[in-house]
């Protein structure tokens, strides 16, 4: 993708450890033919890399997929780093994870989160939250300038 369109259709960071459920996302999103380059980071930690190259001026994400259950840095700390920058607050931050847990639920929204979703387990439904996402946080959703 050239520089151009990186900036028409900024990349999604997909943060997810599990290799099953990133070949799930990323196949759901291929299958719906997103035009946005998704970024994969296996856990917290290199979600986390990404913010000095974000404050630096790369191009920021569209949206952050986040899962909250990870090894080394979890989910709930990505997104309070995230939202502790006022660079980045700006960033959409959808928690993507199968845990249905009230607290990790109202955690998440305390932190700053824009939409928690559980992770369906079926791949026709996991299409539809796929198609749902690429519309409204890649299409319709309009950003700051």
């Amino acid at each position: 993708m050239n520089e151009k369109a990186s900036t028409i259709y900024p990349p999604i960071l997909l943060v997810e450890d599990n290799p099953v459920d990133v070949d799930l996302t990323l196949r759901a999103f291929a299958k719906r033919k997103l035009v946005n380059k998704v970024i994969v980071a296996r856990d917290g930690e290199e979600a986390l890399a990404w913010i000095p190259r974000w404050l630096a001026g790369e191009t920021k994400p569209a949206v952050i997929l986040l899962d909250l259950k990870m090894p080394r840095v979890d989910g709930l700390t990505v997104l309070e780093t995230l939202k502790s920058h006022i660079e980045l607050q700006q960033i959409p931050i959808v928690i993507l994870t199968t845990s249905k847990e009230d607290r990790d639920i109202s955690k998440a929204y305390q932190l700053g989160a824009n939409s928690y979703i559980i992770k369906p387990v079926d791949f026709e439904k996991f299409m539809d939250v796929a198609q749902q996402i690429q519309l409204y946080w890649c299409a319709l959703n309009e950003f700051p300038g």
